[in-house]
């Protein structure tokens, strides 16, 4: 199955190099300019550098040695060719993982413009690679400045897609903000841009998308807030409410790309230390599990009582973030809300605390405060900066901010993205094939979600029962009892 995985990405580098032209060319009329490689963003690509191509399409082979289910769907989208035409627009972390999810869209015909959802989470390399290999328009540069970030999500919406792939619901919003003529929410790029077009033109950018995917939690969050408020305008499928979805990546894979982006920027040793996981969903029970597997002592801090009394049945000690605060000596943030550690945390934190972020905004920290409450601020190793206060101590924050797992390491491993991945193919197929779904949050179907399921099992050569007749039959009547 490794086998299969490597030959489909290598089948596609060759494969897809041509059909790279007419989705480049597309992108490139609908945002005028020049690339990094010789220009601004909007144009037909904006990377830091095509010479990191090489790099790159040797660690997104690697990747794909992990991704199997994925590349079966790549097999069966280059003989069908669902996506034939349909212009996507992607605002996701440009990672090697991604790339072999833009490859095998490409491979169903699929016309890609991708920017990143996180100004940190993009791996340069990769992104030249997909521009050098498979002519696919990637707006992104690991470290870009607001502007620039937001130049990139202009020039995806200026693709004029007929679907979108959001983490984090940043393209989806800024659409809606368009059709509902509030252009003073609009970053001051993507507004200056959209009242140059005509009412007509903006109203057309809107109708034209089918749908679209959601991969994480905070993308969700919003999506349900704009459903519940009468404004959502197309169908979305929450890909992060699939199964084969949170219940992983989630789970396992934030679990150990947070612990590994955490170790990665600062050497720390986490046994014996105190870990606060501020967040007791998949996430935290993931991040949870892998700090106290490396002897660390966990305290939760949740405001859900259900999931505070299964954190505590699982062993770890819950607390109030103003009860843990003094205690902590790594604290991590992964609920999605705004200013989870804020300014009374701050004053009684203990010199040398280390604050990071796992959730998708760096909201979590208010870092604004901490930085007005600082004598002074430096930094002190890659994606460390410390944060000295009047009375001498000294706060320690990760990666602005932002996912230190994309900021200071490489993200989820390959193989649980290759079910994450999986269902967002097989959701932009549905999305496609369906006919028209309502307007509304639609989850992934269970037998999408039931097929990648086994279908990964498949690939890891793990075995399930099946019910016998007389089991099925059982399971189907009442009258049999005590």
């Amino acid at each position: 199955m490794t086998k299969e995985a490597q030959a489909g990405t290598q089948e596609m580098a060759s494969g897809q190099r041509e059909a790279g032209g007419q989705a480049t060319d597309n992108c490139a009329r609908a945002g005028a300019g020049t690339s990094r490689a010789g220009g601004g963003a909007g144009s037909a690509h904006d990377v830091r550098d095509l010479a990191l191509a090489g790099k790159g399409r040797l660690r997104t082979e690697w990747s794909a040695r992990n991704m199997p289910v994925l590349a079966r769907i790549g097999d069966r989208f280059e003989r069908e060719k669902p996506l034939a035409g349909k212009r996507v627009s992607a605002c996701l972390h440009v990672t090697t993982e991604t790339a072999n999810l833009v490859i095998a869209l490409r491979r169903g015909g699929a016309e890609i413009c991708l920017c990143a959802s996180n100004p940190l989470s993009t791996q340069d390399d990769v992104a030249a690679f997909l521009v050098q290999d498979h002519g696919v328009n990637v707006q992104a540069i690991k470290g870009e400045d607001h502007e620039t970030y937001y130049e990139h999500v202009r020039a995806a919406l200026a693709h004029g897609p007929e679907l979108t792939m959001d983490d984090g619901a940043d393209l989806v919003s800024a659409l809606h903000f368009l059709a509902l003529e509030r252009f003073d929410d609009l970053d001051p790029g993507i507004r200056r841009w959209a009242l140059e077009l005509s009412p007509e033109e903006r109203t057309a950018l809107v109708r034209r998308v089918v749908g679209s995917t959601e991969e994480t939690t905070t993308g969700v969050i919003r999506l349900r807030a704009m459903a519940e408020a009468g404004v959502l305008l197309f169908p979305v499928v929450a890909v992060n409410d699939s199964q084969t979805k949170h219940l992983f990546d989630n789970r396992y894979g934030t679990g150990q790309s947070t612990i590994d982006g955490i170790l990665r920027a600062t050497n720390v040793l986490l046994a014996g230390s105190t870990v606060v996981v501020a967040g007791y969903g998949w996430c935290g029970r993931g991040i949870a599990r892998r700090a106290a597997g490396a002897g660390a002592q966990v305290v939760v801090t949740e405001i859900d009582p259900l999931k505070a009394i299964e954190a505590v049945m699982d062993g770890y000690r819950v607390l109030p973030m103003a009860q843990a605060a003094p205690i902590g000596d790594v604290f991590v943030t992964v609920t999605g809300n705004l200013h989870v550690l804020r300014e009374e945390h701050f004053a009684a934190m203990k010199d040398g605390a280390i604050v990071c972020n796992s959730g998708h905004f760096n909201v979590e920290i208010d870092l604004e405060t901490l930085a007005r409450m600082a004598a002074a601020r430096r930094e002190v190793r890659d994606f460390v900066e410390e944060f000295r206060l009047p009375d001498d101590r000294r706060i320690f924050v990760l990666g602005d901010g932002r996912l230190i797992n994309l900021a200071a390491a490489e993200g989820h491993p390959a193989s649980v993205m290759d079910m994450s991945f999986a269902n967002q193919a097989l959701a932009l197929e549905y999305l496609v094939t369906a006919g028209e779904l309502p307007i509304g949050i639609h989850r992934v179907p269970k037998a999408i979600d039931a097929e990648i399921a086994r279908l990964k099992l498949a690939a890891m050569g793990v075995g399930v029962d099946v019910l016998t007749t007389e089991q099925q039959r059982y399971l189907a009547s009442w009258e049999q009892g005590t």
